[in-house]
């Protein structure tokens, strides 16, 4: 990779400066396409889901915990799995303090189509406390478009309540999940960014945060997911 050109301060302010007014204008039209989701129409649920937990068996609507949102990552576990999906697993280290989410009104889990038993060690073993639940056995995944006879695909749906009528209001897949893994944020704003222009496949040097070798934490790796539904 060949270095921009090197500048003085000043020139760099001017160069900042105008970039700055791009960053304004992606912000600003952020705001819309926010405030455009937000004004989606919602579908009511009608289905009865059941869910398993650490505590038993819990509908939809248990999920919420009195809250009025509900977000569900759709984490990528099939049955008899031993390790969930890398890039699942990175989104949910960058979850951060639910308590956040907790103050607005919003409860945040994340579901897998696994039992209940076979994602228990591997959640104990990344250090999680965000509740997990297992949809096993039911059609939630398949209706919600993250389960198909070919396998399973990472996702984000957003659910609203009012009274006990539940409401689904928003889904997102593919790179659109890119905004869930912060540490992206972070590395757009360095000179080297992401560097997965080197790679054959973005994913490729994603590891889980147990697995990285400093040495190689960037040089791919096996072809974990077959990104059937990753878009570039």
């Amino acid at each position: 990779m060949n270095l921009p050109q090197v500048v003085s301060r000043e020139e760099w302010l001017v160069a900042r400066t105008a970039l700055l007014e791009k960053e304004k204008e992606v912000t600003k039209a952020r705001d819309v396409i926010a405030e455009e989701r937000r004004n989606l129409p919602m579908v009511k649920v009608e289905k009865d889901y059941l869910f398993e937990g650490p505590n038993g068996t819990l509908t939809l609507l248990d999920l919420f915990e009195g809250r009025r949102q509900l977000i569900v990552r759709h984490f990528m576990y099939s049955p008899g799995q031993e390790e969930g999906c890398i890039g699942c697993s990175m989104q949910a280290d960058s979850v951060g303090e639910l308590s956040h989410m907790w103050a607005r009104d919003t409860t945040f889990v994340m579901i897998s189509r696994a039992p209940l038993a076979d994602f228990q060690a591997f959640k104990a073993r990344m250090g999680w406390d965000i509740p997990w639940y297992s949809s096993f056995g039911s059609e939630f995944n398949y209706d919600y478009e993250v389960s198909t006879e070919q396998g399973e695909s990472p996702g984000v749906s957003a659910f609203y309540r009012e009274g006990d009528d539940v409401f689904f209001t928003y889904s997102i897949f593919d790179r659109g999940g890119d905004i869930f893994k912060s540490f992206y944020n972070y590395l757009d704003i360095t000179h080297l960014g992401r560097r997965e222009d080197e790679l054959e496949h973005p994913w490729d040097w994603w590891r889980h945060k147990d697995r990285y070798d400093a040495e190689n934490a960037s040089v791919p790796g096996s072809n974990w997911w077959n990104g059937t539904r990753y878009q570039k």
